[in-house]
């Protein structure tokens, strides 16, 4: 009955890493662009970058739950995979890079780009925000990239 439970509870593990993965590259490559060059939708300029900023920033606000959902369930999967003694250092190296980036993510950049932008639209122009987004984005890739690694190996050890 236990493994029938863990069989369960990987292949929801597997789905919602690949669901989260897939979400954090369609934000990133999709609503992104698009959001930041409405202009070129709309055909003239209706909103500001500081506008399009905080349109952005809801978009990853709401992200970050699903973020903070998966690093939950990473946290407890790989916990039992470690107490079963079934993992290994390339599972752990990933799921630490997963859980440190998507709190990181979801924890620290955007409360503090939010905290910035509340401030105005000044402060987002300034060169402060611009390396706070700068390392945001590059958390965030972090995070898609260990993301993937995680679920490859996952998908290894579960086609076995």
């Amino acid at each position: 009955m236990k493994k029938k439970i863990f069989r369960v509870m990987t292949m929801a593990y597997i789905v919602t890493l690949g669901a989260i993965l897939g979400a954090s590259i369609y934000a990133g490559a999709v609503v992104a662009p698009t959001t930041f060059h409405s202009e070129l939708l709309l055909g003239k300029e209706l909103l500001s970058n500081f506008q399009e900023g905080l349109i952005m920033t809801v978009n990853f606000q709401k992200l970050g739950y699903a973020v903070n959902f998966m690093v939950f369930f990473v946290l407890i999967y790989e916990a039992i995979k470690w107490k079963n003694f079934e993992s290994d250092r390339w599972t752990l190296m990933a799921s630490f890079l997963v859980i440190s980036s998507g709190l990181l993510f979801s924890s620290f950049y955007i409360p503090d780009i939010i905290d910035m932008q509340l401030q105005g639209e000044l402060i987002t122009a300034s060169e402060k925000f611009k390396n706070v987004h700068f390392a945001s984005e590059l958390d965030f890739k972090l995070f898609s990239f260990s993301t993937l690694a995680l679920l490859i190996l996952n998908l290894k050890k579960a086609l076995r």
